[in-house]
């Protein structure tokens, strides 16, 4: 079975599951929706993309499941902007023919940029239920060693935890620790972190390139907790920050043209990512 598709059902069942079980915003019609909207943006994408062949594509299923576990909007068409946005950067926002960011991740970054008071991250619609979070763990487990990309979430998850407890815990009077680690109860939390963190196409191929960029993430998510308080947008920020290098860092020599596309790039990265630090907190969020 494809890598692509083994990924894509176990993430419908997932999101059956929790639909069934636990608490996801969406109406079951507006899902697939959104569903049938990505696949058909997806292809036609492919078609008028001339640089790569047509196929039917599973990995835009993984794009819309993300997008909907992790993004609540007050409007469908929000869904539906912020995904082919997300789609059109995967085939035309490219480096050498490879995407920059992983288009879950790009989606959720656009929402907050243009869509900021109608659209907001949330990791709880899964609830925290113990049997759900297991069954998460041990459908990613047959990806992750598949994907040969498992020491990423090991990595992320004691690093995480070690740069909250000295970074924020130690500094921060009014946080206790049962805050930070209660964090990881979180099912679509798990989902972030085994099947988002874990994009083989935006993650280093090497062990020591996995673990730099596990523990990047790690370490400037909790600086941007420890400066700006808690806010679940700094995993997703840090994770669009650390992409952006994963497919340009390994590349020997970069053309005058690469070297300012490249720079141009950053420079966006970087300022999206600053004015979206500098929008007033969402009132849930206030309290860590």
């Amino acid at each position: 079975m494809p890598l692509q598709l083994h990924q894509n059902l176990n993430l419908l069942f997932l999101l059956v599951l929790g639909y069934l079980t636990a608490n996801v915003t969406l109406f079951w019609g507006d899902i697939v929706v959104i569903l049938i909207f990505t696949l058909f943006v997806e292809h036609l994408l492919l078609y008028f993309n001339k640089t790569r062949s047509f196929y039917f594509s599973y990995s835009s299923l993984s794009t819309a499941i993300g997008i909907v576990l992790l993004l609540y909007a007050t409007s469908l068409w929000i869904y539906f902007v912020v995904t082919t946005l997300a789609l059109v950067q995967k085939h035309f926002l490219t480096f050498r023919a490879k995407h920059l960011f992983n288009p879950s991740n790009f989606a959720l970054i656009v929402a907050l940029i243009f869509f900021y008071d109608k659209a907001h991250i949330v990791t709880g619609q899964l609830g925290d239920d113990l049997l759900f979070t297991l069954v998460v763990l041990v459908l990613a487990l047959s990806i992750l060693v598949r994907a040969k990309r498992l020491i990423i979430p090991v990595v992320f998850i004691f690093s995480y935890l070690l740069f909250q407890y000295f970074l924020v815990v130690f500094y921060e009077p009014t946080v206790i620790f049962e805050e930070v680690y209660h964090r990881l109860y979180m099912v679509t939390f798990m989902l972030f972190i085994y099947f988002m963190l874990t994009d083989p196409a935006v993650t280093p191929s090497s062990m020591k390139g996995q673990v730099v960029f596990a523990l990047g993430i790690g370490l400037l998510s909790t600086l941007l907790d420890r400066f700006y308080g808690f806010r679940v947008q700094h995993l997703f920020m840090a994770v669009f920050f650390f992409s952006f290098w994963v497919n340009i860092l390994p590349l020997k020599r970069l053309s005058t043209q690469e070297l300012k596309l490249a720079m141009i790039i950053l420079f966006l990265v970087i300022g999206a990512l600053v004015y979206i630090e500098y929008q007033a907190p969402y009132y849930f969020e206030m309290n860590g």
